[in-house]
């Protein structure tokens, strides 16, 4: 395959290890370890598609066994950025919840390029916006993602 075909892949990997890059120093500045922010923005995306955010779904979203992800757990609560609640529907099942603080502080962070992504996202045709779906949709998918 020619580099023309590959630009695009290289774009994103570049993309991929900056933001990598920035959730790292995130976490350093905030006391967390990477595994930390991943937690935090996998709880964000389940809230946002509606998806009750288990300890099982965490785990299962970032590949960490049982023990691992209480740890994460554990650490995000110490540090008040994650709470733990029984579902009313179900005592059985604890919920988690990423906390309006933390929430706030990834906001300060990562806010700034999030609304220039946004701005530049609505200047595209539906065409262009769908391309673009297409390609990291399957990007996602290419990599494992479900």
């Amino acid at each position: 395959m020619d580099d023309n075909h590959l630009e695009l892949v290289h774009l994103l990997r570049k993309v991929t290890v900056e933001f990598g890059l920035r959730q790292a120093e995130f976490a350093a500045a905030n006391g967390m370890h990477p595994t930390d922010v991943r937690a935090l923005i996998c709880l964000l995306d389940a809230a946002r598609a509606a998806e009750p955010a288990t300890a099982g779904l965490l785990g299962a979203r970032l590949g960490l066994n049982s023990a691992g992800t209480t740890a994460v757990i554990d650490r995000l609560e110490r540090l008040g950025h994650v709470t733990r609640t029984r579902d009313s529907g179900d005592r059985r099942r604890v919920l988690l919840s990423v906390t309006p603080q933390a929430a706030r502080l990834g906001q300060d962070t990562f806010g700034p390029a999030i609304e220039t992504l946004a701005e530049t996202s609505a200047a595209f045709t539906p065409t262009e916006r769908e391309a673009v779906r297409h390609f990291l949709t399957t990007a996602y998918a290419a990599f494992g993602g479900v």
